[in-house]
């Protein structure tokens, strides 16, 4: 049997290897999608071939994860729950689909990942998989092996003579992208505790930011960032830079008590700044060049879209149905926002386009010959009729 299986190199997936090996007498390939966890990668394949790998592929996914991925969630302002803005789910169906298609290349029977029974991601690896290559067989070891308990795994490490780093005891929990890290587990199991400022990588605590504010220039076109003050960069790149600057000034971290699509309730803290300027400065920009019903209409399949990539439907017909629809309704997103920040704030503070749907002419409270405030009276009986006959109905019985 051959398995291709999700490899970083720390103590899961180590132990993952070597059970593969003993279980199925597998020959084992491993692969590592680089996605900006700033981790390094060099000499992984050296490692995964100590612990008994017969071929490595380590692959940098960073472009297409921001081009492919982020940049055409971000045009929805997908955000789960009013708060979480998908770091981690929008990664997944990425890793799932490279694990799928090295499966492909190289003959292989099944793949495996070592996300836990609990959590969301099984799901969202699995789903992937189902939805390109519905004859994988998928192995996922914490479903199935009798090992409980990271203890157990380094136990088992240790017999079968896998190096690791990993000691017992292990506080919380992270995983981290171009768009965000996370933090899980441990400490944060206590809703009512409030995080560890170690918990923060990303984002500088807003006491300890700038005390004076700074101003970014983002540029769009068809709803997707291109420049950054007038410097036009790669789409990995203009996320980092912007992770960056909204960094120092602590802007982007959250946290949170989700619902899993498993059914149980979890408690994140999330550090998304690149991401979290840009979905301000989207929505500022829509607010000048979106019509007003596509825009309302558009914002009410918001929460159903969001869900579909937290519960893993990336892959799915629904979601591709209304991805087209989003990227239809950007074709007019085009143009400039400034945004000031300054200690955790984000706000927009400029926007312009060629496609401004804005007519100052129109919006003036100053005298203008253009609209005639005396129509405002037909349009407001006309909208109160079912009103003024439900009140008349009412002063009848």
């Amino acid at each position: 049997m051959k398995v291709v299986l999700a490899y970083s190199g720390g103590l899961d997936t180590s132990a993952i290897l070597v059970w593969l090996k003993e279980k199925y007498n597998a020959e084992v390939i491993t692969f590592c999608a680089d996605l900006g966890q700033e981790e390094e990668l060099s000499g992984l394949d050296e490692k995964a071939a100590r612990t008994g790998a017969s071929k490595s592929y380590i692959e940098d996914l960073r472009e297409e994860f921001v081009r492919d991925f982020v940049f055409p969630m971000m045009q929805a302002n997908a955000v789960y729950e009013g708060t979480y803005m998908l770091g981690t789910s929008i990664a997944r169906p990425l890793i799932a689909k490279r694990l799928v298609e090295i499966a492909s290349r190289e003959n292989a029977e099944a793949i495996c990942h070592g996300a836990t029974g609990k959590g969301n991601d099984q799901v969202r690896f699995e789903l992937t998989a189902y939805a390109l290559r519905p004859d994988l067989q998928i192995i996922a070891p914490w479903r199935t092996w009798d090992l409980k308990s990271r203890t157990d795994l380094l136990n088992y490490c240790r017999k079968h003579q896998v190096e690791v780093t990993a000691s017992a005891d292990k506080p919380y929990s992270m995983d981290r992208n171009l768009l965000h890290i996370s933090f899980e587990g441990g400490v944060l199991e206590d809703p009512w505790q409030e995080a560890p400022n170690e918990m923060r990588v990303l984002t500088a605590a807003p006491e300890e930011a700038p005390d004076q504010p700074e101003t970014v220039e983002i540029h769009f076109e068809r709803g997707v960032p291109t420049a950054i003050n007038g410097r036009s960069l790669s789409p990995a790149s203009l996320l980092l830079e912007l992770n960056r600057i909204g960094g120092r000034h602590g802007v982007g971290r959250v946290d949170m008590v989700e619902n899993r699509f498993v059914g149980m309730k979890s408690r994140g803290v999330y550090e998304t700044p690149g991401g979290t300027i840009l979905h301000h400065a989207h929505r500022g920009l829509e607010s000048l060049c979106m019509d007003r019903e596509v825009m309302h209409l558009r914002d009410s399949l918001v929460p159903r879209y969001s869900e579909m990539i937290y519960n893993g439907f990336w892959f799915a017909p629904e979601r591709e149905m209304l991805q087209a629809a989003i990227t239809e309704s950007q074709k007019m997103v085009s143009g400039d926002v400034r945004c000031k920040l300054y200690k955790g704030d984000c706000r927009v503070i400029g926007r312009r386009s060629p496609y401004s749907l804005y007519n100052p002419e129109l919006a003036t409270f100053e005298q203008d010959d253009v609209y005639n405030q005396a129509d405002a009276e037909g349009f407001i009986k006309l909208n109160a009729l079912r009103l003024r006959a439900q009140a008349e109905r009412r002063q009848s019985m």
